[in-house]
């Protein structure tokens, strides 16, 4: 990495603590499932998670819904200011600005089903002291009926627990229609069909087909319970049909009635994307029996092992914060594939996996690439391989890698194709089973293909995108670059020269956009104009929309493949340190982007939307270390929290933890791709990572407090360390890395 300062460390004496426990086991116990579920006043945000039961990766969710019909404010179906559940749903999106899934919702209830034929919801009021959630387990008490629902999962199934009080009926809806719906009449969700079928008196089946979020999505389900229907109803709209077996339409539900009973009725759901036959053969293989304290205890031991290659010593709230982080980044991308490999492709087809391998979605790409994905591929190698084939699969169908992928096809959401950087990185790091050449190939062909949200013509005839002829001009000037950069990188890794010159000349087309007069990346017109009125602290200028989800201020600082040209084009370090500085002291607000995205401010500084992610640690490229140190500092400490407000903005699918995760271990990849983690302020008295081959590299630091920020000095292995990063290749070797900090 190019540097323009020296780093000045003293001779260092660490007063580390002991050796952390290797018996330290058991660390679920710290996560906080609540966490990011909500506001404790009006002035916080919530990161928009669910507190429902998941397994590392898998594809079912299972979480109580708590909205009609969600939209982006409530897109995983929770927010802890209610108090009313509408049911549970086996498919979750976690942290996201968009709603989808929430699938095959199941409701228990003591009432008459005749009561219920003519409602489209079914509301029940619980108080949060009756509630209850913990990795791979949720409960809750309903207030009025005084039903006890318990919810837990596997990989493919969830498992409902519910205990009726004594000598009330037995009663269950399902509910086929229940959906999300964002903002703005391209994502209106569209039930095409859907279908519930009643098999025998103990096996419920169906599907359904919709258009959402996701353009074009179908799911199967195969239910069982462990007692015999005795009464029921179907309906279709407004047809209800009793004694019915089935019924199909857009607007599918029905309604079960097991009697009295003397115990738990179970409720075991397994979820397909190809077939209910395949929804079936995945619950005889991860759930045939009837236990629901073995799976729920599965699951607790799936999150351990997990978890299980990391270990802290802090603080209490440090641990709570670090390990759910952890969980909230392993609960996506999702497993998309049945236990037999097949697979829906990205043109609706069933395909079927080679032996061994897993396809996985939910590439939330946009947010992740910065430092989700980079995270994985320290601690989560071996399944790094299998979500870069499950990109390369896409690139097979559509011929160019995911943008925001879900449920196995793309939606398009956001700018850019970062799915480029992922890929790029884990070739580069060499990660096992990553076939670098197959990468190559499928980076180039993405970049020399125009496809929605990457317009490369236009670009290759301007140098630039113009604003009247792309909406979000600058930001995608400027994250193309990126992209192209990475493409560049591996292209001169592989001796492609030719590729290499042509790519890197791309990766800084950024050049065109920058105002030298006002020293911003500007929006000009296809005649080369700067386009007016500018006012880089709006989020919508008058008669443009130039940045994505963020003003010129956040865009300002997103050159992260060559920061010293950023430097220059500032005019040199004094001035690019005085921009960074205005950039988290100046308080200005002009407006603020319509979709609520710019949150948790430090001045300009947006830490609640991921355009700011890297910025505090662009100050070592300004000479001023201290700085880097503090804000990390300032963010880690007043922006993360151990409560239900625990993060400021949107968490997306683990980035915003991912954050944490690297800024409290004392580093972050401000380049994502570069293997180069440049230092901040590490918080943690101790981390052990446990390496592929046996290796551990360990880090100590003398940490006691939040005003000790400033790192005194450094030693590698017990050699005094000069630089102001650690390398991936660094770590990878094993060792010690000694922090002494001070105030």
């Amino acid at each position: 990495m190019k540097t323009v300062y020296t780093f000045l460390l003293g001779m260092a004496v660490m007063i580390g603590s002991p050796a952390l426990a290797q018996t330290d086991t058991h660390v679920t116990r710290y996560i906080n499932p609540f966490i990011g579920t909500g506001q404790v006043d009006a002035n916080s945000l919530k990161g928009g998670n669910f507190p429902g039961a998941t397994t590392p990766f898998g594809l079912v969710q299972l979480s109580p819904e708590e909205f009609v019909c969600p939209n982006g404010d409530g897109a995983s179906g929770y927010d802890y200011a209610l108090d009313t559940i509408y049911g549970f749903t086996h498919t979750h999106l976690s942290g996201t600005g968009c709603v989808d899934l929430l699938d095959v919702l199941i409701q228990p209830t003591s009432k008459p089903l005749t009561a219920l034929l003519d409602t489209e919801t079914f509301p029940e009021k619980f108080a949060h002291a009756n509630e209850k959630a913990s990795v791979g387990y949720y409960a809750v008490r309903y207030s009025g009926s005084d039903i006890l629902t318990e919810l837990t999962a596997t990989t493919r199934t969830g498992m409902t627990r519910i205990s009726y009080p004594a000598n009330q009926a037995a009663r269950l809806i399902v509910d086929m229609a229940h959906a999300g719906q964002n903002r703005g009449g391209d994502r209106q969700t569209i039930i095409f069909n859907s279908q519930l079928r009643l098999l025998d008196a103990t096996t419920l089946v169906g599907y359904r087909r919709l258009s959402g979020w996701q353009k074009e999505r179908s799911v199967y389900f195969y239910a069982k319970f462990s007692r015999p229907v005795q009464q029921r109803y179907f309906k279709s709209g407004s047809d209800v049909f009793p004694d019915g077996d089935i019924a199909n339409g857009r607007n599918t539900k029905c309604f079960l009635d097991f009697g009295t009973l003397s115990e738990p009725l179970i409720v075991k759901v397994a979820l397909s994307p190809v077939s209910v036959e395949n929804a079936k053969a995945n619950m005889e293989a991860e759930n045939a029996a009837w236990d629901f304290e073995d799976v729920r205890s599965r699951a607790v031991e799936a999150w351990e092992s997990e978890l299980a290659n990391i270990r802290i010593d802090g603080s209490e709230d440090q641990k709570a914060i670090f390990y759910t982080g952890l969980y909230h980044a392993y609960i996506q991308p999702n497993i998309v594939s049945d236990c037999n490999g097949d697979y829906t492709r990205s043109d609706y087809t069933t395909g079927r996996l080679p032996e061994g391998d897993t396809q996985y979605s939910t590439f939330s790409l946009w947010d992740t690439f910065r430092a989700c994905n980079p995270l994985y591929t320290l601690l989560k190698p071996e399944r790094v391989a299998q979500f870069v084939k499950s990109m390369l699969r896409q690139y097979d169908v559509y011929g160019y890698l995911p943008i925001w992928q879900l449920w196995g096809s793309e939606n398009y959401c956001m700018i850019g194709n970062h799915a480029i950087p992922v890929v790029v990185d884990a070739a580069l790091k060499g990660i096992p089973g990553v076939d670098s050449q197959r990468v190559y190939e499928a980076v180039r062909g993405t970049s020399l293909r125009d496809h929605r949200q990457s317009p490369w013509s236009l670009l290759e005839h301007y140098g630039y995108l113009p604003e009247n002829k792309q909406r979000e001009s600058v930001s995608i000037t400027l994250e193309n670059a990126y992209d192209d950069a990475c493409v560049a990188r591996l292209a001169q890794a592989l001796g492609h020269t030719d590729d290499y010159q042509y790519f890197n000349r791309r990766a800084h087309l950024y050049r065109n956009l920058f105002d030298s007069g006002t020293g911003f990346f500007r929006a000009k017109d296809d005649k080369g104009q700067w386009m007016q009125p500018f006012n880089p602290y709006s989020y919508r200028p008058e008669g443009m929309h130039p940045y994505a989800e963020g003003n010129a201020w956040q865009y300002r600082f997103f050159v992260p493949h060559d920061v010293p040209d950023m430097v220059a084009l500032m005019g040199g370090t004094k001035r690019f340190e005085q921009a960074l500085d205005s950039l988290f002291t100046d308080n200005t607000r002009v407006d603020l982007d319509g979709g609520g995205n710019a949150s948790g401010f430090i001045g300009q500084y947006a830490h609640g939307n991921e355009p700011s992610h890297h910025c505090t640690y662009l100050y070592h490229w300004a000479g001023a270390p201290r700085k880097a140190q503090y804000y990390a500092n300032k963010v880690m400490t007043e922006q993360y929290f151990n409560r239900i407000d625990g993060y400021s903005g949107n968490e997306d699918c683990g980035q915003m933890s991912a954050w944490y995760i690297w800024s409290a271990m004392g580093f972050y990849p401000v380049d994502p791709a570069s293997g180069i983690y440049s230092f901040g302020s590490p918080q943690l008295r101790r981390v052990e990572i446990r390496l592929p081959g046996g290796k551990t590299f360990t880090i100590e630091t003398n940490r006691r407090g939040a005003d000790d920020c400033y790192i005194k000095s450094v030693k590698l292995n017990g050699k005094r360390y000069t630089k102001p990063y650690i390398t991936h290749d660094d770590i990878m070797q094993g060792g010690t890395l000694q922090f002494v900090m001070t105030r």
